[in-house]
């Protein structure tokens, strides 16, 4: 996985970049597929906002959180991903996996 972390107003700092990989562990948990992430850290006025692409074989997701702290904001994007990857993991096993009625009426016919 590939992470690219940018500051527009803002020095990214080492506690910052590890804030974000040390939350992005638990993303790598629900999806081994994951080809890049990035994220963009701005700063206007008192406004701190995070902005994160992730991208999958097959899908994209995109989330965007304002906060009064850069923190805060980090945490909620990486939540927001967390559901998005969970919901599209979920949807993929649901649509792969054959109904056992079906399965036992094909085993019967043969």
């Amino acid at each position: 996985m590939r992470l690219t972390i940018s500051g527009h107003h803002v020095d990214v700092t080492d506690g910052l970049r590890e804030r974000i990989s040390k939350k992005l562990r638990r993303l790598e948990r629900h999806c081994d597929s994951i080809d890049h992430i990035e994220f963009v850290l701005v700063v206007e006025r008192a406004t701190h906002k995070a902005e994160a692409n992730l991208h999958l074989a097959g899908a994209d997701f995109f989330a965007s959180d304002t906060h009064s702290g850069m923190y805060p904001a980090i945490d909620s994007v990486i939540d927001k991903l967390d559901r998005q990857v969970t919901e599209y993991k979920r949807k993929q096993r649901s649509h792969k996996k054959p109904e056992p009625e079906l399965e036992q009426s094909l085993l019967s016919e043969s």
